[in-house]
């Protein structure tokens, strides 16, 4: 049964504020649907800390024109406050869903009506450019359209700072403000166009060759190196071909099948290249070819998903702290090898991803940085640490930046510094399978894993609230017999030693996240996500490997670890 509460703000949708197609939509749920209607309004769709992400549709849980030009009145309402006498603009970009280019649109007519200056791109681009736009046209915000890699019926709103980075306390939290204070029929649609500048070439040009300058090393035969590319129908056709051609990688092969942008995503599940099941055209194209690595991105080109081969000759699907772990070794010694590493660089990584990032950065005798889950606070370590030189930082859900010209997940420089470590590795005999192993070998075998729980609609939310709760309420005290030596909760900023009882202040922002580490190794984090119905549980397990010929040994011993400790919690 639909609530009187749900009927009044219903109702509000059928007034003259809103078009005739939304109010015919709305009208037909309140006639028909009940069940879809209470879904579309029983919450407002949360302008988040980094923008918004949702189904489309009208209603206010639902991204549309009205729920945008709310966020970007808002924003406008900000930038103006805290801008008095300055000609403001803005970048806007958007990826390859349905709707971005009209939304994009819409959000360009919204900033150009309040008199700020807006520079569209002219065709759909990656999520890596666009935060490099903001900095090269010297903006004061950025917007990207995009779900990242979500099912098709999805679209959000990603918002940048003029440092190019999603906005970060305090300005998230004064903008939320302005937001809220935003009522529907105060939103000005009335674009300015002679405030509206398309951009294209230019920007790429640029964006391309520092991505060259900032992923290639030395002298190395690039034309050896047999490539396989997907770009899962997303922006990223429209960057890295070109990028790895510019830098001299000739051989590369491309899954045309899904290389046309397309927002049905008409060849996968989901264009996720986290789920090899995304990849799998890309694999059978590599194994057709013998090529030595296939790359495939995310929609919006901030995650990479890599391949490489095995020992047995196989390919591999790295997960996405391998690829961190590689990244930053490989980045650190070219560091080395230059003669600049003197104490000043610093990496990061977050909270969930591997232990071992850290690890490395010891070894090396430079900083780690371990921030909360989201590039955004990555690229807010590099705001915070200006005399620091930054090599590179990443996190577990594959995605990793290199410099800080981007100050986002950049799939597109990844993607050439992955085929530029794999071109190295030839040229001296071996493979990154190898130098994986390696490191391993050096400083032990961590192996993580991620299961996600969906709950969707408004039980589902509840749930999830109550799931983590328990787990705060009820600590574990021991983990496949090893007893929890520290419990850390981010929510409260605590901690805890279970053994001795003493309690020590997490100097980070906080979050709902909650992280146990047991005496031999083994690492169990439980996270409600920010941008989907699902609560997050990631887990770690270490091991010693000792030789080449023990890693699918050693693997399989911590696979089932993991397994067994996903039993034991009963998320089987």
């Amino acid at each position: 049964m639909v609530t009187p509460e749900i009927i009044e703000a219903s109702k509000q949708w059928l007034t003259s504020t809103f078009d005739a197609e939304t109010q015919k939509e709305i009208q037909d749920l309140i006639d028909n649907n009940p069940e879809e209607l209470t879904d579309r309004f029983y919450k407002n769709m949360e302008f988040g800390t980094g923008g918004m992400r949702g189904v489309m549709g009208a209603g206010t849980n639902r991204i549309n024109k009205y729920t945008l030009g709310k966020a970007t009145q808002g924003l406008s309402d900000f930038l103006i406050q805290n801008n008095p006498n300055k000609e403001l603009s803005t970048v806007i970009a958007y990826d390859c869903r349905h709707n971005s280019k009209e939304f994009a649109k819409v959000v360009a007519d919204v900033f150009t009506a309040n008199g700020i200056k807006v520079f569209l791109f002219d065709d759909l681009r990656t999520t890596p450019e666009l935060s490099f736009a903001v900095r090269y046209l010297k903006a004061d915000a950025g917007i990207v359209l995009t779900a990242s890699h979500n099912p098709p019926e999805y679209n959000g709103y990603k918002v940048y700072g003029a440092d190019g980075c999603q906005i970060t306390p305090p300005n998230d939290g004064l903008i939320i403000n302005e937001v809220n204070k935003v009522s529907f029929d105060k939103i000005n649609f009335n674009a300015n166009e002679d405030l509206l500048t398309y951009i294209g070439e230019e920007v790429d040009n640029a964006f391309n060759q520092v991505s060259v300058d900032n992923g290639t090393f030395g002298d190395v035969d690039r034309s050896a190196l047999k490539i396989v590319f997907t770009a899962l129908h997303g922006t990223s056709i429209k960057s890295v071909p070109q990028v790895l051609d510019k830098a001299g990688f000739s051989d590369v092969h491309i899954v045309e099948e899904q290389a046309t942008p397309n927002g049905d995503f008409p060849t996968v599940k989901s264009p996720n290249p986290e789920e090899p099941e995304a990849l799998e055209m890309a694999t059978s194209l590599a194994n057709k070819i013998g090529a030595d690595i296939l790359m495939g991105c995310d929609p919006d080109s901030d995650r990479l998903g890599i391949a490489v081969r095995d020992l047995e000759g196989n390919m591999k699907l790295l997960n996405g702290n391998q690829t961190m772990i590689l990244m930053t070794d490989f980045l650190i010694n070219q560091k080395k090898k230059a003669g600049k590493l003197n104490g000043t660089q610093f990496t990061a990584t977050t909270i969930v991803s591997s232990e071992m990032v850290k690890v490395l950065a010891d070894h090396y005798g430079i900083d780690t940085v371990i921030t909360l889950t989201g590039f955004k606070w990555i690229g807010k370590a590099i705001a915070d640490n200006p005399s620091k030189d930054f090599v590179g930082g990443g996190e577990e859900s594959f995605g990793y930046m290199i410099g800080d010209f981007v100050r986002d997940k950049d799939a597109v420089t990844s993607c050439l510094l992955a085929c530029e470590m794999a071109a190295h590795a030839k040229a001296n005999g071996t493979t990154l399978y190898k130098q994986l192993l390696d490191i391993y070998i050096q400083h032990g075998y961590y192996k993580e894993s991620l299961i996600s729980i969906t709950k969707k609609g408004m039980d589902g939310a509840t749930q999830i609230q109550e799931m983590i709760a328990d787990f705060r309420a009820n600590p574990m005290k021991e983990i496949l017999g090893s007893p929890v030596k520290y419990v850390c909760d981010y929510e409260s900023s605590i901690k805890k030693n279970l053994i001795t009882g003493e309690e020590t202040t997490i100097d980070i922002p906080k979050s709902n996240v909650l992280i146990y580490h047991t005496e031999d190794g083994t690492k169990v984090c439980v996270r409600p996500s920010g941008t989907e119905p699902k609560i997050k549980f990631y887990f770690g397990a270490k091991g010693t490997l000792t030789s080449h010929d023990q890693a699918e040994t050693v693997e399989a011993q911590l696979d089932q670890k993991i397994k067994d400790v996903i039993v034991a919690l009963n998320l089987n």
